[in-house]
Order: structure tokens, then C-alpha cells, then sequence
């Protein structure tokens, strides 16, 4: 056969050249990694996007009775509607494990001191803590409890959890268990239950728990402070000049004198670094800026006639936002299915937190009463002294379980008080390491009393709030909530508005509970809790509106003592001077309550402007910075160089006051420090003006001083040209993943991390975006977590926002997706009626039931 290939009349073939054959090389090589790149960049993609929730069309979940609708709006907020109670909370376990579920699987390990099985060994000083207090003990106790009602609650929402969990796992739940397998590989999801829900009201009770750092605070100064300086430092409550809740039980009686105040058992303390880290990061940290507000106004006073009420709970910044917002509703409301509620729920938890129904409104404020307390126990061997008998000491073994490790056996005592808690956290430790007078013998130690780590009613208070119609029904509902203890404003549809104090908060003994108490006397312990009859009350009171924003909620002539430490009330005042001047001038719409959720005046801001107005200074810089307060408003609006001149000078006057000594006094507290300083501002032979440590003598000296350090510091943060200070640069908000936000791995951290969003307001602002002094940042670290405003004369007319978006899976198009109407103190639509959500609805999804 003849060679057709190649013939000897053929042509040579020309040879390529060796710069076109290193060309196409080159080409080949580009074009493999860039299909590589791309076929990469597709499975990153594919493995982010796997997770996002199935939102519209139908999908069967084993475990439903009957269909159920999901209407989800455009910021993917869902309104769930069923025929049943069950499948009501059936579907709302379902939806919340569809856009959180990494969020939740992560709290239930928190709660349960359970973080070493997911990250291992580096979480074990954290779950020794978490195990000692037992949070996940005490949840499993209080679901054994629960009526069958609830107890079916809790349980359907688990089986929506699980239907969900049954077809989903790994990156197909959350993108995060894909990046955890790398470390964890042998991690499997485990179903979920009732007490994973209720433990997290343990976290939030642990958040909210008020004056544990104060009471450590006054105990280590007194070493080297006498109880009259600890008495200025910690002054009582402005009555003279700001509200309580409840003026009508408010009357002239024996005050308590500051000096009593920081009294203490005859026990010596030194000061040291560090209160609570361990568990602060993880469900909160009762620091600066942590409160709320809440206020309502009767009809009496608004357009419609009818109430306005709003709520803006002041927490910790977190990504995803701690809250989750849903609708609830019974296709058709009977007694056997009562729900048409709508608010602010937690991922993990059936039922609403905050928010209304068709009847009624509701919003929290955190109570700031104190329900903890630490006492200094004698240990000897395995018993401890009480009353001059030496007692057993409670005793328990716990398996904590490490990733990539051995197991570690933990052993947890307690005594009647509670665990002790020295040697897990630096500050609990130095108080139990200082000499102990008067005790009878044995080796201190530091156990914490408080109410939450009782068996308590509060899972099942949130259906009782959700279904009440009246305000009898509110205060039932408010009876079973123990913990945390909250201020509760209401309002319904027919014009009536009210308040009640709820919780369990102790009758104490001996103590106020301002200081850590000798253990081994009884005289000191708790004599039970105050009487559901006599916690305070209002019921449309003659003013037309009630305030709360963590204030003193009684006078002085309360007969029990609740706290020392409330909050000092500038926020308080603030809201009722804008109520009582816009009432003045006109009735009151929903707009109204809004703009007062947006203020920004930064109280002492004003008082520093007015103490600087006779202070000479000889650096040209620094009255140039000056200048900027004369024509302030004192508003701390996010592009105000006034304001972040004004933050600063505040932050560096406070630390030359107190926290630049040889032994420095605590400037946590902002509403504390704002009384001090106000009160310091007007005696100028005052010894603390006096501070030889950074040579300064007398306040005027003082005040220039921090005006030019105030002023050198803003010039190497943001230039020389004061016009172009901003303080919404400087207080700027990080938003920060819960649990990947800082794993120090740079490129994971972008994956999950957003921000950082200038934001105004500042602490001890009604626009409360905290931060915290002397820390060498202005960041904010606590916010406004959500804002609502709910019109009883048109709830289709109310309105919301949370900090960051509805979804937990970093890249979802609702994953921050309200950071920016949040950031702008806009609220956005809240349809409440079936026929506004129908409207509203952008998806819509049936939940059938599988065959």
C-alpha cells in the first residue's frame, strides 16, 4: 500500500520557530491554570452556595401533619403559616436550621461546655468554666418540668431541626463544617433537642447579668483605696436629676450613704488585670454599653390615638446578629392554636422574644438589678465552714471530650452558695488568693450565687407573652419570666399602656450585694425572692408614656434593696426630655419614636464643652481643636470632627483622672464616670484632680493637658486638619464572625468577616454604639442589636431592623443585607396582617409532609 503520509513529491514541512513553539507552551500552561483557577474558583462557589436555603417551590419534611406555607419578604424574612401548633413550630426549627444552623450547633456547644469537641484543646480553660456552672444541667432540669404544652412546643420545633438535619449535612448545612472538617474531620452533627434550645437563655442571662464586675471592681480597690474615695468612684443614682421608671413609689426616705455602700466584711483585696475573658467573646460581655432602651406612649399623646411603642436592645456586636426575625401565625387563631406573633426570635429558640401580636406589644430592657453574688468560702479538705459547722462540699466528675486529644476529667465543686469559680477566671482567682480576715479557718476559695443557675420558668414564659391579649395576660406571662430579669413595657390595640417588673431577684441579708461576702456566715445569705406582689408596676399612668433604659426603676424608698449599681439614667433622660418637648409641640407619630431611637447626643460632650470654655492653652494645635466644641450640638454624628474630638478628650481626661496612677482605679462605666466627672467638674480643690504620676496638680492643669493629648493623638489618627476629624472612622464597627472571626487565618477570617461600617452615636447615647475607655481604640464593641417601633392603630404601619440580615451563610444575599438601613438608623416595612405579608412575599415555600 502506498504511503499517502508522505511522498517524495512532497513538500518539507517548515520547522517552527523556537520563539512561536515557547509561545504556544506558554499559552497551554496560562490555559491550564487558568481552567484550574476557574474549575477552583466553581467548587468554592459550588461548596459556599450549597448551603443557601431552598426558599421557594415545595419540599416534603417527614414529621408534618399538614402543608405548611413559608413566605419569605425581601429580606428574607419569614412569616410561617399552619394549621397546627405543631407544625407551626415544626417549621420554624425547619427555617431556622435552613438559615442558621452553624450558629445554633455552635451556642448548644458553648452552653454545654462542649467548644474542645469542635476545636479542641485550646477551649478547655472556657468549657472548665462553662461545666462548672452547669448551664446545660440546669436546661435539661427545667425542660423535665415543662408543662405538656410547651414541652410539645419544644419538641416539634426539634423534629423541624431534625427533618431538616435528616437531608442536609456537612457544607450542606454550613459552609463553616466545611472549613472545620480540616481540623475536625471526624465531626458529626448531632440531632437536635429541647434543652439545646433553653440553654441558650442561660447564655443570654450570663450577658445580661449585671454588676459581677462592679462587685470584683470595689473588692480588689480596697487595698489601695479608702472606703470614701471607693464611695466617690462608685457614686449612687442621680435621683436629684434623672428618672425612675416608677416615680409613684418613688419617696424621700434614709438613703443608704455612699460610704456604707463600700463597705465590706473586714476582707482585704489588691487590685489585678482581667475580669471574665473566657466566656466574654463567646454569649456576650456585660460591659460597656450593654443595656437597652424601651419607652411607650400612651394614645393621649399621639396622632392616631392610639400607642407607640419602641425597643432597642443594646448587645454585644455580633455577625451573624443574635437575632433572627419571623412571623408566626395559626391559619386559623383558636384555643388550640392561639399564635399570630410576629418579632425577634433566637436561632435555636420556637417562639418570639420581642415583638407583637395581633392584640398586644412588648419590649425588654435589661432590668440591671443584682442577681449574682460572689462569696469568700473556707474550704478544709472536702468540706467547707457554714455557721460554724464544717459541711460537705458538693462534688461531680465531667468528661471533657478534645478534638484531636485525650479526654480530661474535670472536677466541679459547690457549695450551698454555688460553684466555686476561683482558679478558673484571673479575677475570681485574686480574690480568693488575698489574706481573709475573720475567717474560721481552711483555704478561701470564691463561689457565685446566682439565679439562673436555679431551675427556672422562663422557657415557658415566651409562649404566655406570645398568646397574651390583655395586660392581665402579660403580667401572667411576665411571672413565669424568671431569668433574665427585664424590664417589660407593653401597649395594646386598646389604648392601654403598662409595665411590670418580672424575675426572681433575692432578698438579701446582711449584704447589699456591692462586695463579695464571708460564705461561712449565714447571716449573709439569701432570704428568698421578693414577692410577685410587690415587684413594681405601672398601668397607664398619668404622664402618657413610660421609659425605661436600664435606670433606676424605684426611688430610694423601695423596701428592698435591688441594686447599687444601676444605670445612671442619661439615656433616660434624654428619651423623656424628647418625648415631653416634641409632646409639647405636637402629637407624637411612629416617625417620632424612630428619630428618638436615632439621637446621638453625647451628653458630656456638652459638660466638657462648657468646663473647657475658660481654659487657656498655649498650644495653637490644641485650641484649634477647642474651637470645634463652641459651635457643637453635641451630637456624635458619624462625620462630626466635634464629636471625635470630644470622645477623645473624654477618653484621655478620664484616664488621667483615674486609670494613670500607680494603682489605677476602674473606668469601665460610662454612666458611672459621666456623675463622677459632672460632679468632680464643679469641686476643683477635689484630691483626684491631683495626680503626680503624669505631674499634674489641679483641675484646670488636668483639663489642658488632656485637651493637648487629646489633640496630638486625633493628629496621628486622622491629620492635622481638624476639619477633616471623623468620628464615625474612629468609632468605626467591626462585624466580626462569632466563631471563624478570629482564628487568626487571615484568608478565613475574609471569608466570614464584614466591615469595618463608621457608625456615630457613642455609650451612654440614646444611639448607644459602646465602646470602652483606655483601650487605646474607639471601635465599637456594643450596639443597638435591633430597633422596632410598633403602631397599635396599624400594625401593617410598624416598622424594624436588625444589625446584620436574617441569614447565618457567609456571601447570602441576606447575610448583611440590613447593615446598611441599620447603619443609617433607618427602620424598613414590618408587614403584620396575612394579606400585607402576602403582598410583601418575594418567596414562597410549602413544607409538605413526606409520605
Amino acid at each position: 500500500m502506498p504511503d499517502t503520509l508522505a511522498t517524495p513529491d512532497a513538500p518539507p514541512r517548515p520547522r517552527r520557530s523556537l520563539r512561536r513553539r515557547v509561545a504556544i507552551a506558554v499559552v497551554s500552561v496560562v490555559t491550564v491554570v487558568v481552567v484550574i483557577a476557574l474549575v477552583a474558583a466553581g467548587f468554592v462557589v459550588w461548596t459556599i452556595q450549597r448551603s443557601f436555603p431552598q426558599q421557594d417551590g415545595t419540599v416534603e419534611a417527614a414529621g408534618l401533619t399538614s402543608e405548611v406555607t413559608v413566605h419569605r419578604d425581601d429580606l428574607g424574612v419569614p412569616t410561617i403559616v399552619a394549621d397546627s401548633t405543631h407544625d407551626l413550630f415544626f417549621a420554624q426549627g425547619y427555617v431556622h436550621a435552613q438559615d442558621r444552623f452553624w450558629e445554633m450547633d455552635f451556642r448548644r456547644h458553648v452552653t454545654s461546655g462542649r467548644l474542645s469537641e469542635l476545636f479542641g484543646a485550646s477551649q478547655l480553660g472556657t468549657d472548665a468554666f462553662l461545666r462548672t456552672l452547669g448551664w446545660r444541667r440546669i436546661a435539661e432540669q427545667e425542660v423535665t418540668a415543662l408543662d405538656d404544652r410547651s414541652r410539645g412546643y419544644y419538641d416539634a420545633y426539634a423534629e423541624g431541626v431534625n427533618a431538616y438535619l435528616a437531608d442536609h449535612d456537612g457544607a450542606d448545612v454550613s459552609l463553616e463544617y466545611a472549613l472545620l472538617g480540616l481540623q475536625n474531620a471526624d465531626y458529626e452533627i448531632e440531632p437536635w433537642t429541647p434543652a439545646d434550645s433553653v440553654a441558650w437563655l442561660k447564655a443570654m442571662a450570663w450577658d445580661l447579668r449585671t454588676n459581677v464586675e462592679e462587685e470584683t471592681e470595689r473588692a480588689l480597690l480596697r487595698s489601695a483605696y479608702t472606703p470614701e474615695q471607693i464611695a466617690e468612684l462608685y457614686p449612687a443614682y442621680p435621683y436629684d436629676r434623672n428618672p425612675v421608671i416608677v416615680p409613684t413609689i418613688a419617696a424621700t426616705g434614709d438613703a443608704t450613704t455612699d460610704a456604707a455602700r463600700a463597705g465590706a466584711p473586714g476582707i482585704a483585696w489588691e487590685e489585678v488585670d482581667g475580669v471574665l475573658e473566657a466566656v466574654a467573646a463567646l454569649v456576650g460581655d456585660a460591659g460597656e454599653g450593654i443595656g437597652s432602651n424601651s419607652w411607650v406612649v400612651s394614645g393621649a399623646l399621639t396622632e392616631s390615638g392610639l400607642p407607640l411603642l419602641a425597643n432597642d436592645p443594646h448587645l454585644g456586636a455580633s455577625l451573624p446578629s443574635v437575632w433572627h426575625q419571623v412571623g408566626l401565625r395559626c391559619r386559623t387563631v383558636t384555643g388550640a392554636c392561639p399564635f399570630e406573633v410576629t418579632g425577634f426570635g433566637f436561632a435555636g429558640m420556637p417562639g418570639v422574644i420581642i415583638g407583637h401580636n395581633a392584640d398586644i406589644a412588648w419590649g425588654f430592657t435589661n432590668l440591671t438589678t443584682d442577681v449574682t453574688d460572689l462569696y469568700v468560702e473556707a474550704i478544709e479538705g472536702d468540706a467547707y465552714w457554714r455557721g460554724g459547722e464544717l459541711v460537705p462540699l458538693e462534688r461531680r466528675t465531667e468528661i471533657l471530650r478534645v478534638a484531636g486529644g485525650d479526654d480530661i476529667e474535670l472536677e466541679i465543686r459547690a457549695t450551698g452558695h454555688g460553684p466555686l469559680v476561683s482558679g478558673l477566671t484571673e479575677d475570681f482567682t485574686a480574690i480568693a488568693e488575698q489574706p481573709v480576715e475573720g475567717a474560721p479557718g481552711g483555704e478561701p476559695a470564691v463561689s457565685l450565687q446566682w439565679t439562673a443557675l436555679e431551675p427556672g420558668t422562663t422557657a415557658r414564659a415566651l409562649f404566655a407573652l406570645n398568646t397574651a391579649r390583655d395586660f392581665a395576660g402579660f403580667q401572667a406571662a411576665a411571672a413565669l419570666f424568671d431569668v433574665p430579669a427585664q424590664n417589660l413595657v407593653y401597649a395594646d390595640r386598646a389604648g392601654n399602656i403598662g409595665y411590670q417588673t418580672p424575675g426572681r431577684l433575692p432578698i438579701r441579708g446582711a449584704g447589699d450585694g456591692s462586695l463579695p461576702q464571708p460564705g461561712w456566715d449565714p447571716a449573709y445569705d439569701w432570704r428568698g425572692y421578693i414577692p410577685s406582689g410587690e415587684l413594681p408596676m405601672l398601668y397607664n399612668p398619668e404622664a402618657g408614656y413610660i421609659v425605661t433604659a436600664n435606670n433606676a426603676i424605684v426611688g430610694e424608698s423601695y423596701p428592698h434593696e435591688l441594686t447599687v449599681d444601676w444605670d445612671h439614667g442619661w439615656r433616660a433622660a434624654r428619651i423623656v426630655d424628647l418625648i415631653e418637648r416634641t409632646a409639647a409641640a405636637k402629637k407624637l407619630t411612629a416617625d417620632d419614636m424612630s428619630a428618638i431611637q436615632a439621637d446621638q447626643e453625647f451628653w458630656m460632650g456638652t459638660r466638657l464643652a462648657v468646663a473647657y470654655a475658660g481654659i487657656e492653652v498655649d498650644d495653637a494645635a490644641t485650641r484649634r481643636a477647642l474651637g470645634l466644641l463652641a459651635d457643637w450640638d453635641a451630637q456624635n454624628l458619624d462625620r462630626s470632627p466635634a464629636a471625635a474630638y470630644a470622645n477623645v478628650l473624654w477618653d484621655e481626661l478620664v484616664q488621667d483622672l483615674f486609670s494613670r496612677r500607680p494603682d489605677p482605679a476602674p473606668v469601665s462605666g460610662q454612666d458611672r464616670l459621666f456623675t463622677l466627672v459632672d460632679r468632680l467638674l464643679d469641686d476643683p480643690g477635689s484630691s483626684w484632680w491631683t495626680n503626680e504620676q503624669i505631674g499634674v496638680a489641679g483641675r484646670d492643669e488636668m483639663l489642658a493637658r488632656a485637651a493637648e493629648d487629646a489633640s496630638d493623638r486625633l493628629t496621628a489618627l486622622q491629620g492635622e486638619d481638624p476639619a477633616q476629624w471623623r468620628w464615625g472612622t474612629l468609632h468605626a464597627l467591626p462585624l466580626t464572625h462569632a466563631s471563624f472571626g478570629t482564628s487568626g487565618i487571615a484568608p478565613i477570617e475574609a471569608l466570614f468577616n464584614r466591615g469595618p461600617v463608621p457608625v456615630g452615636g457613642g455609650t451612654s447615647v440614646v444611639d448607644a454604639t459602646g465602646w470602652t475607655i483606655g483601650t487605646g481604640s474607639f471601635a465599637t464593641v456594643t450596639v443597638p442589636s435591633m430597633r422596632m417601633t410598633v403602631d397599635l392603630a396599624d400594625l401593617d404601619a410598624s416598622r424594624w431592623n436588625q444589625l446584620t440580615g436574617v441569614s447565618g451563610h457567609a456571601f447570602h444575599p441576606h447575610y448583611i443585607d440590613q447593615v446598611e438601613a441599620w447603619q443609617e438608623g433607618r427602620q424598613t416595612p414590618w408587614p403584620f396582617t396575612l394579606d400585607a405579608v402576602r403582598e410583601a412575599a418575594a418567596h414562597t415555600l410549602a413544607l409538605v409532609p413526606a409520605d
